[in-house]
């Protein structure tokens, strides 16, 4: 069972968000919550803390008095409550609750055990809150997003149970779930913060990680179908660059195709001296980019989604919102932590990395749709009848405007920068929305690669090699083929791709 004792990694995230294991918190993370809420508690008499006794943002020279500054926490959750576009999805709801909760339980908030024990329930119980995608601008954090859960937190707002869209009152009713206490700065601490961008990011990280498996397992795969010569894999070239993820992509490439028959030795064919009276090879020497340099396309690829994921676990495991509560120093210090820059930029990075992979896809697709270009495939890999019937044509349009897409999607947020907040907010990071434009990309670039695993399994169809592929490539045949037949005359294809690309989404290539 994952434990909320301060630090968190993408396997309790994993457990949780995928797995829905159920959560627990260390006790000792109860007692420095405790801990920081009552120092605050204390130190904030006769002093000016913000958002504890003053009002918020640029009217935070407005003192609050002492009768009213618990009215001051649900006012500010209630008008910041305003969401709108679409609802987020339960899966990054519930990886912004994980973050938020664990980033709260490090002490340096203030904030009632209650919105630890609170939080920790509706995870357990599957009760997500309704958040909506636009509203977030990232500097202050995601404080529409975040105000949405912090509603429901008070047992306002709307949740999704068991499938339903529900009032929070009825369903905090019927599961016996209590709403936090809110006595000193319960709405502040939960709006401030980077916990929905990061959330959103850590399942982006996920889902991006799966679908580089099988853009390696569709690359593997197609270094087959072409019988392409295998040294653009070897260890000893790619060792001669120092970047460790061109080098893992190989090693992963070299594992897939370890028991296949169709891959060639170069020095079985060109290094011998058959070839010295021919002036021109029908065969290509070399094989396209798209084929041949899968492993410097890739590897920046996984270099910067490890890093991605790097530092959106820091970000995970860091105080970030604002003032931040030191009971070790006895001091409160008020800044910026709640400043989404890092997780901004890394969700452009991760994008833009993601859209390459879903261009390379495409580039592979269009090779095996050109006979011109692979010389081995009828057009559009068609099985049926050339002229009468069209094979993968029409899809290939779907996975070029999908890749285009992208490709525009792909321009950063990070340096988008809109003042707001009668400027006090004067540079902000965009970060929400550049994780939500991440997750789109994502999902296109599934598309793109659902796409070419099909036109990947029609040429080994036609070339009648499933018996000859690797053994990983016959598992991905096997996959495929429960949910595409093999088809000659043309068929709907629309439910397919969409099956298969559930069908990656969803699993990982082992």
């Amino acid at each position: 069972m994952p434990e909320i004792k301060g630090k968190l990694g993408i396997e309790e995230f994993y457990s949780v968000i995928f797995d829905n294991e159920s959560l627990s918190v260390d006790q000792e993370v109860i007692k420095t919550a405790q801990d920081s809420h009552d120092f605050l508690k204390e130190f904030s008499k006769n002093k000016v803390i913000y958002g504890v006794n003053t009002g918020f943002g640029p009217m935070a020279q407005y003192k609050i008095k002492d009768s009213e500054t618990l009215q001051l926490q649900y006012n500010l959750i209630r008008s910041h409550a305003s969401g709108t576009g679409n609802p987020i999805p339960e899966k990054h709801v519930r990886a912004a609750m994980l973050a938020r909760l664990n980033t709260l339980s490090l002490g340096n908030s203030g904030v009632h055990v209650s919105v630890i024990e609170t939080m920790t329930s509706l995870i357990n119980k599957n009760i997500t809150p309704l958040i909506y995608e636009h509203g977030g601008v990232g500097a202050s954090g995601d404080l529409v997003q975040l105000a949405h859960l912090a509603l429901v937190l008070i047992g306002e707002g709307e949740v999704f149970y068991k499938g339903e869209r529900r009032p929070t009152a009825e369903v905090f009713e019927q599961e016996g779930v209590k709403p936090i206490k809110v006595e000193l700065r319960e709405g502040l601490g939960l709006i401030n913060g980077t916990s929905v961008m990061t959330g959103i990011g850590v399942v982006n990280t996920i889902y991006t990680r799966r679908l580089l498996e099988w853009m390696i397992a569709c690359s593997s795969a197609i270094n087959e179908i072409m019988q392409a010569y295998d040294d653009h894999l070897s260890e000893e070239l790619n060792f001669t660059k120092m970047h460790k993820g061109q080098r893992e992509i190989a090693r992963s490439m070299r594992s897939h195709l370890k028991d296949s028959t169709l891959t060639r030795k170069r020095e079985h064919h060109l290094y011998t001296d058959t070839n010295g009276d021919v002036s021109v090879f029908e065969e290509k020497v070399q094989e396209y980019y798209s084929i041949r340099c899968v492993p410097q396309i890739l590897g920046p690829v996984l270099d910067t989604l490890n890093n991605v994921e790097r530092i959106l676990i820091e970000e995970v495991n860091s105080a970030n919102d604002n003032p931040i509560v030191d009971v070790a120093r006895k001091n409160v210090y008020h800044g910026g932590n709640f400043h989404g820059d890092y997780v901004s930029l890394e969700m452009d990075k991760l994008k833009i990395v993601v859209t390459k992979m879903s261009m390379l896809a495409e580039r592979q697709l269009n090779y095996l749709m050109n006979s011109k270009l692979n010389d081995v495939l009828p057009p559009f890999v068609n099985l049926g009848t050339l002229g009468l019937n069209f094979g993968m044509q029409g899809v290939q349009f779907t996975a070029t405007s999908t890749t285009a897409e992208n490709q525009m999607l792909s321009n950063p947020m990070y340096v988008h920068s809109i003042p707001n907040n009668n400027d006090n907010q004067d540079i902000v990071s965009m970060g929400t929305n550049a994780a939500l434009i991440t997750k789109k990309v994502i999902e296109n670039a599934f598309e793109v690669i659902a796409i070419e695993m099909i036109t990947v399994v029609q040429a080994i169809e036609y070339l009648d090699a499933k018996d000859k592929v690797s053994t990983k490539t016959k598992k991905m045949y096997d996959a495929v083929r429960k949910i595409v037949p093999p088809f000659k005359e043309d068929t709907i294809m629309y439910p397919y791709v969409n099956q298969v690309k559930d069908f990656i989404t969803n699993h990982k290539n082992k």
